[in-house]
């Protein structure tokens, strides 16, 4: 299911913080009501091996999404005891000690199953007459941009073995940010500081040229 160009879910979800805190967080609501943009980024799971990694990579870049108005949150179907647990656990031992952002731990699976986002089939089992689950039913590495009137801008799954470029979803929010300040468009490889485009329409043609 494609959330580009639509409103995130509506729907709250248990999360943890690095203090031991548990609470429910709308990433809708925190994006409309902060009037700021989100990156939601989810991974398979917890105590692994390049989950760790990306988590640290996000903690690096944090001052980097602040400085444009960017909430940063984690995601798993893990839950807050195990999120816990792991916010606990040093670097050197595969933990993410150090992690300030929220981590939502959607153990139910209600937002990343209407995400469908879940490594999960249902196939027949003729031994128990009935359908089963088949996969781990947890999380691709999915990631989320949604803009301060909860707009996803941006979606994108990764196998889970791929993990992902940090600094692609800041040029992400660069360019959408420069979009919807000046009513640009950005080309293929743009990056802040570089130059744009203007869109215009003739008849059924669309040209472009550089300011």
């Amino acid at each position: 299911m494609a959330f580009v160009g639509k409103q995130f879910p509506n729907i709250d979800v248990d999360a943890m913080n690095e203090m031991g805190d548990t609470f429910k967080l709308n990433v809708l609501e925190e994006a409309k009501n902060k009037g700021k943009k989100v990156l939601l980024f989810w991974y398979p799971k917890d105590f692994t091996f390049v989950c760790p990694t990306e988590l640290h990579a996000f903690q690096e870049a944090l001052g980097e999404f602040e400085k444009r108005n960017t909430i940063v949150i984690g995601a798993s179907c893990d839950t807050p005891e195990v999120h816990f647990a792991w916010l606990n656990t040093p670097k050197d031992d595969g933990g993410i000690e150090g992690v300030t952002y929220p981590i939502l731990a959607d153990s139910n699976r209600n937002l990343s199953g209407t995400l469908d986002i879940l490594d999960v089939e249902v196939e027949y089992n003729e031994d128990l007459d009935d359908h089963v689950l088949v996969g781990d039913n947890v999380t691709y590495r999915a990631t989320y941009l949604i803009d301060e009137e909860g707009t996803v801008f941006h979606e994108g799954i990764n196998h889970m073995p791929v993990g992902r470029n940090v600094n692609e979803f800041l040029r992400l929010i660069d360019a959408y940010s420069h979009v919807q300040k000046n009513g640009e468009v950005c080309p293929a490889n743009w990056e802040e500081g570089k130059t744009a485009m203007t869109a215009n329409r003739k008849g059924t043609a669309e040209y472009f040229s550089q300011n």
